[in-house]
């Protein structure tokens, strides 16, 4: 019930003891202040983290070939080796049941493209149809690749958002035509957006069968991706694509005759096995950063207990005097868990709306590559403070019980 006599009492105490009371507050705000700082960092790096994943599909398998280093059975270093369509096929049809997408890709860097007047010189990549969701695009007019562009050998080209503004300006680029290297023509079907960004949507797509063809390649190609097939847990998944990984990587290592440990003539690489180190990365940083908000807050909590306790004492005559005059132990208990959870209750709300407001002004001005929109989450802050409050409640408990048991003859002796 609501007493004004009480409300009374608690400030007067607080008056009476302004830097005690201060100094422990303010242990209390800077631990629900210094949580929500690193817990909004923590979101910041989870955030960048992501962000850095989110240019390709987080579930890809990437395959490439290049020089041996190493002498192996027999050959000698200095080989080229040299991947195809018959890998391609090979691989695609041996894992059938393991990939989702998949493509093989033939590249040429600084290719010149030309429209009207315009050009500039962008990536040309011959890919096949799954070629989209592999990269994690969007279109955002127009079509992507399709296997009949594949078949027949279509001179056809799907554009980055960059490559849009770069040459077609404000003008609908859809069925243009454009020139590649000053000599073949191709005629625009899309345009995708990557949220990669400019670097990756400065790259064009055609059909990889009719970069081999333009390019005079054969049946070369330079990269193999492919996709794991997700399951519902996660780390079955992270085990399927690395077991996936090191069974190609064994493939073609034997295929090519390749030492086991010369990476840079055979290169797997499995994304889903770097997300998987990297979130436990996040986890770790998030675990330590609890740990030291929750070590400062209990440090907080423990002032609370320590100030109940020598107000407790300071006031045991007068608790006496209460008890004597007919003060019930609850009424006793009462008035001091009152004071402690105030204390706590505006000590902490204080510091969580300085703790929100900082991040929201330090928040848009802190941004790397793997520190991205720190942000405070203020459903889990709430959640902390309220906690706070109970355990505030909890560390008044002691001195509350304490002055409670006092017995007033005892209490009137004191001095």
């Amino acid at each position: 019930m609501f007493s004004i006599e009480s409300w009374q009492e608690i400030f007067e105490t607080i008056r009476k003891n302004k830097l005690r009371t201060f100094l422990t507050a303010f242990s209390v705000f800077l631990g629900i202040f210094i949580l929500v700082i690193l817990m909004g960092f923590s979101n910041g790096i989870e955030n960048g983290v992501k962000s850095e994943f989110e240019s390709d599909a987080t579930n890809r398998i990437s395959i490439r070939t290049g020089t041996t280093t190493k002498s192996y059975n027999g050959l000698n270093p200095g080989r080229n080796l040299q991947l195809r369509n018959g890998d391609y096929d090979n691989l695609s049809q041996r894992y059938e049941d393991q990939i989702e997408y998949k493509t093989g890709t033939y590249s040429t860097w600084g290719g010149q493209v030309n429209y009207k007047q315009q050009q500039g010189n962008y990536r040309i990549e011959g890919a096949n149809a799954d070629q989209q969701f592999i990269e994690n695009q969007s279109m955002v007019v127009g079509r992507f690749l399709n296997q009949t562009d594949l078949e027949e050998k279509k001179k056809v080209a799907v554009i980055g958002n960059q490559m849009k503004l770069d040459l077609f300006k404000d003008e609908d680029p859809i069925n243009k035509t454009i020139l590649l290297n000053n000599n073949i023509n191709f005629r625009v079907v899309g345009i995708y957006t990557d949220p990669g960004g400019n670097r990756e949507e400065s790259r064009l797509f055609i059909p990889l069968t009719t970069a081999q063809q333009v390019f005079n390649a054969g049946d070369n190609i330079r990269s193999i991706a492919y996709t794991v097939k997700m399951s519902d847990n996660f780390d079955e998944a992270v085990d399927l694509s690395m077991a996936m990984s090191q069974s190609i990587d064994q493939d073609l290592r034997s295929r090519f005759s390749v030492s086991p440990d010369d990476r840079s003539a055979v290169r797997v690489d499995n994304t889903l096995e770097q997300a998987q180190k990297i979130y436990g990365l996040i986890d770790t940083i998030r675990a330590v950063f609890w740990f030291i908000g929750i070590g400062t807050i209990i440090a907080g909590i423990v002032g609370v207990s320590n100030i109940m306790l020598i107000i407790v004492k300071e006031r045991t005559k007068e608790i006496g005097i209460r008890k004597a005059l007919g003060a019930l132990p609850s009424a006793i208990t009462g008035m001091i868990l009152q004071e402690a959870i105030f204390i706590t209750a505006i000590a902490g709300f204080i510091g969580l709306f300085a703790g929100v407001l900082a991040m929201e002004a330090i928040g848009p001005l802190v941004e790397t590559d793997f520190l991205k929109y720190p942000k405070a989450d203020l459903k889990t802050s709430l959640t902390t403070v309220i906690i706070l409050i109970i355990a505030g409640a909890i560390a008044g408990y002691i001195p509350a019980r304490r002055a409670a048991n006092i017995k007033p003859i005892e209490a009137l002796r004191d001095e």
